[in-house]
């Protein structure tokens, strides 16, 4: 079931991202009186389609090859190379009838309905749950870094007060991006000392194979005390009460939550020894670790750190909505280009179906969901707007050219462009999806 629900989730959340990027490329031609003549979620390949109805001269329907969708303009060269209408005298109603710069914001439609949408949900997301943050003072045990983070030198209990000397409010900053895509430099206070620790340009690499927790975790470090107990757990059996606080596991001392679920993970399925401290003394008993290193009971929310949340009105979470999708645009144009400099693999740095649909999870959370649909809009318009044949970034490049020489590329050169084009983007699509897949299989 969980399988069906994240897959479920990808299709809606893509579906919605496809139908308004073609709706935008729609709207821009129709607006300037060219003919639309197909406007399809998915591709009809081979005029095989799902579902279809035509409505006032467009063909609507639902393709069998999930590889995007497409709307058929009358008079252009694209995705479904049909050329025979070139063959007649250019109509009125036709692409190609049409003023450069009308086909120029044609072709930006669908861009431009992404970074809207992208603007749109980061906004109400916003302006309905606030700017939350876990402010750096917070972390008063500093931070837990997983293998990523040990290997550049950073040490559980480090407090990193500066990033590029400037100081750290928010400990999420941490983990931004614009940490792991920049020259970056920390300042930590490590006891009485205080050191400096570089953020190698090709971290990226390593977070690809292990994910962004073994860089530092989301949480800051903290102590703990039992607050409530899974009925019939593990905790439960071995007499852990509320209010305990586990001191030793196999005469291993315990003083942070960290160590206590790495300790764990060394015995899962073993039986253990535990020194707990209740009401000041210590109590010795025998507990069973389940097979994915846990025992059963609930860290007490008293010993979280402190979350921040800044709420703003109807106008002013705009400005900060549109702020987070321009971050996520900008952001994903410096991973590109760390791709292209060598500083990140293509293969450490792409990812396909598969791996969106495992961001979407297996149960269906609402916010993540937006929010992730958000994301994945701003994504779309900068993929959309590479300079590559057959992506809108094409297109706009061959009609720049136009309008600097003053007369349109010849018919055969689009058309050959578009097939190389097309050929560039299958490839791109079998290898993503084949690095998905070998991703997956690493993993397990």
């Amino acid at each position: 079931m969980s399988i069906v629900i994240m897959v479920g989730q990808l299709i809606l959340g893509l579906s919605i991202l496809i139908i308004l990027h073609e709706l935008g490329h729609f709207l821009a031609a129709r607006a300037f009186g060219i003919k639309v003549e197909k406007f399809y979620l998915f591709f009809d390949a081979w005029n095989v389609s799902l579902f279809k109805f035509t409505y006032k001269g467009v063909e609507y329907g639902i393709g069998w090859l999930p590889l995007g969708g497409y709307v058929k303009i009358a008079g252009m060269i694209d995705e479904s190379m049909d050329t025979d209408q070139l063959a007649g005298p250019p109509q009125p109603w036709e692409f190609r009838s049409k003023p450069a710069w009308q086909r120029l914001i044609v072709m930006l439609g669908g861009v431009t309905v992404n970074i809207v949408l992208g603007i749109l949900i980061f906004w109400v997301l916003t302006m309905r749950f606030g700017d939350s943050y876990i402010p750096n003072s917070s972390a008063k045990y500093g931070i837990v870094p997983g293998q990523v983070g040990k290997k550049i030198g950073l040490m559980a209990g480090d407090k990193i007060t500066a990033i590029n000397g400037k100081r750290v409010e928010r400990f999420d900053d941490l983990t931004s991006p614009k940490v792991l895509l920049e020259n970056t430099v920390f300042t930590i206070q490590r006891g009485t000392q205080i050191v400096s620790v570089t953020i190698p340009r090709t971290i990226l690499n390593d977070l690809s194979d292990h994910g962004i927790e073994e860089f530092i975790s989301r949480m800051p470090r903290t102590r703990f005390i039992v607050d409530s107990l899974a009925a019939n757990g593990n905790a439960q059996k071995a007499g852990i009460l509320k209010g305990d606080s586990i001191v030793a596991i196999n005469n291993q001392p315990i003083a942070f939550y960290d160590e206590l679920k790495a300790e764990l993970l060394k015995d899962e399925g073993k039986m253990v020894d535990l020194t707990v401290k209740r009401n000041g003394n210590p109590v010795a008993l025998k507990a069973q670790v389940s097979v994915d290193g846990t025992l059963g009971f609930f860290q007490s929310k008293n010993d979280l750190p402190e979350v921040k949340t800044i709420n703003y009105g109807f106008f002013g979470s705009l400005p900060i909505g549109a702020a987070r999708a321009w971050g996520t645009f900008a952001d994903n144009a410096k991973g590109l280009g760390k791709i292209f400099k060598g500083d990140v693999k293509f293969s450490k740095a792409v990812s396909g179906p598969v791996a969106i649909a495992n961001l979407f999870g297996s149960h269906v959370d609402w916010v993540h969901f937006w929010s992730l649909v958000g994301f994945l809009s701003m994504v779309l318009a900068l993929m959309n707007l590479l300079p590559i044949p057959a992506l809108d970034g094409g297109h706009a490049v061959f009609l720049i050219v136009e309008m600097i020489k003053g007369k349109p590329l010849s018919d055969k050169f689009l058309e050959r462009a578009q097939i190389v084009g097309f050929v560039i983007l299958v490839t791109l699509m079998v290898f993503v999806f084949g690095n998905d897949i070998v991703k997956q299989v690493m993993k397990k």
